[in-house]
């Protein structure tokens, strides 16, 4: 080879040679400096990802407005809800259609909703309606006083409901509207069941006469048993019940003509129905609601018409012709074995319902009236009760009314009532202005003795009737109680605990089975306390 050749031959081979070096230098830098590049890049990713979440979560929640509203409460939850699954992004044209759309059938269907409900409550409303109506209509009037019976049916009305009217002192029924309601078919009686409470917790002691070593606090305010019945106060009388027990509240129940017919002169009488068993705080809740018992309009009559008369249980009776109405025998069914001291003093609660409680809506200037009233939901909607006497100087007339539907829970049977006593008050109302001497002025003219500031939180029917109709209005999304459930006057749904001040003393000799007498002065009080749960979140009943 020659010269000329061999020189550009190395040249070549030089130059290949340092490409070639480069080439794997370069590669070698790569791989080396890849790690370091892949943990910057992560580093950075991670920073990236922290920034953006902050960003979504500033972006998906605002701050809530001071005055916020539950329903502008609810819209920005459920915004911040779609802002989380959609990572924040804001909603573009389509999907906020979209939404929009969703967001109109949903409240479409709702009013359907409410319309529908709407709709099958007028007519169970009107189906009642017809019902009284035709009941009205088949009625047996045959030796009733057309008077009175015309009164009765005026003050009814188009209302539900049903009315016994009768002479409290001899049992003689002047009327009865609705004879189908009131004769055979019962109802639970709701917070009247009370009146049975009170004379069972004065019988047996669990309630001091004087009020001493009753009394229940409510906050700052104390109850007594005139209060407690004149603002139909559960709380109290669930404490009562408790300590009476079961089997003893069952037995003053029965003494006062519940659970057995009246023996009163119509076909097919009901004799309504008493509980079998309870334990703990049901025997609470029964002293104040009236659970599982049922009553007739009749009952409550005859139950008024004892404490009206001193404590006599008569049997009802409707004259039928001339010659028996001019020869009127009066039938006792029992002497009540609770001594009238403790009738007595059930009088100024129940004077205390009409003149400023409850019973309100019967209050009359002119004559003084004394009743309970009850309120709850049972046989599958409201039923409210009043069953009262009058004047209480001279009772002349027992009127015991049940009602259903809306105008139950309104009071509507406590204005029937005291239309009835107003039409008929030129002859049965009270004659002359001396009160017989038992009568004293705390018993026919009682006064609160709590602060009205303090009356909404105890008056529990009260409660429980404005509560159901926010309900109704959709203002308030609980729901309240069957009976006087409940409750709501602080705001809330949450009743306040009502405690009792003068619990059992601990030790005390448990009760037989069979009651002691009423009179007994060695009567021990009943060790059966209530239970140990919390007292009712919502009360079952308004009363």
């Amino acid at each position: 080879m020659t010269r000329t050749r061999i020189v550009p031959t190395l040249l070549l081979f030089v130059l290949c040679f340092s490409l070639s070096f480069n080439a794997y230098a370069s590669r070698h830098k790569a791989r080396s400096a890849a790690p370091a590049r892949s943990a910057r890049a992560e580093k950075r990713g991670r920073k990236g990802r922290e920034v953006a979440e902050r960003g979504r979560g500033r972006a998906g929640r605002t701050k809530a407005p001071a005055h916020e509203t539950r329903a502008e409460r609810r819209r920005r939850e459920r915004e911040e809800a779609r802002a989380d699954r959609r990572g924040g992004r804001k909603l573009s044209r389509r999907e906020r259609l979209l939404q929009a759309r969703r967001e109109a059938e949903a409240r479409r269907r709702a009013e359907l909703a409410r319309l529908a409900a709407i709709a099958r409550a007028r007519a169970i409303e009107q189906a009642l309606r017809n019902e009284v109506a035709s009941n009205i209509a088949k009625d047996d009037t045959t030796g009733e006083d057309l008077e009175v019976r015309r009164a009765a049916l005026n003050a009814i009305g188009n209302h539900i409901a049903t009315v016994v009217v009768m002479d409290p002192k001899t049992g003689r029924v002047y009327s009865i509207v609705n004879q189908d309601w009131a004769v055979r078919r019962g109802f639970k009686p709701c917070s009247t069941i009370k009146l049975v409470t009170g004379l069972a917790g004065l019988s047996e002691h669990v309630i001091d006469p004087l009020q001493e070593a009753s009394m229940v606090s409510l906050n700052s305010n104390r109850l007594d048993l005139t209060d407690a019945l004149a603002f139909s106060n559960n709380g109290y009388f669930q404490n009562v019940s408790g300590h009476v027990g079961f089997d003893h509240m069952i037995s003053y129940a029965r003494q006062l003509g519940y659970g057995e017919r009246t023996g009163i002169n119509h076909a097919n009488e009901y004799m309504g129905r008493v509980p079998l068993f309870k334990q703990g705080y049901a025997v609470n809740h029964m002293g104040s609601h009236g659970d599982d018992f049922e009553v007739t309009p009749v009952q409550l009559a005859t139950l008024v018409s004892a404490l009206a008369n001193g404590g006599t249980l008569l049997t009802p009776h409707l004259p039928r012709t001339p010659e028996e109405n001019v020869h009127f025998h009066v039938e006792v069914r029992r002497q009540l074995s609770i001594p009238q001291e403790y009738l007595r003093r059930m009088l100024p609660g129940m004077v205390g319902a009409v003149n400023y409680g409850t019973g309100r809506r019967a209050y009359d200037p002119s004559e003084t009236i004394a009743g309970k009233t009850g309120t709850c939901i049972g046989q599958g909607g409201w039923v409210g009760l009043f069953t009262s006497y009058a004047p209480v100087e001279d009772p002349q007339l027992a009127i015991a009314i049940v009602g259903m539907g809306p105008d139950a829970r309104q009071h509507a049977t406590v204005a029937i009532a005291g239309q009835i006593y107003k039409a008929l008050a030129y002859r049965f109302g009270k004659r002359g202005d001396k009160a017989p001497y038992k009568l004293t002025p705390d018993i026919l003219a009682p006064r609160p003795k709590i602060a009205p500031s303090a009356i909404a939180n105890v008056s529990e029917e009260d409660a429980e009737e404005k509560a159901a109709e926010q309900e109704e209005a959709g203002t308030n999304a609980v729901p309240t109680d069957a009976d006087n459930s409940a409750p709501t006057t602080n705001g809330t749904n949450v009743k306040p605990a009502l405690k009792a001040i003068n619990p059992t003393p601990a030790g005390t000799v448990p009760r037989a089975t069979n009651p002691t007498p009423a009179g007994a002065t060695s009567m021990k009080k009943q060790t059966q306390t209530t239970d140990t749960r919390p007292r009712r979140v919502n009360p079952n009943e308004p009363q």
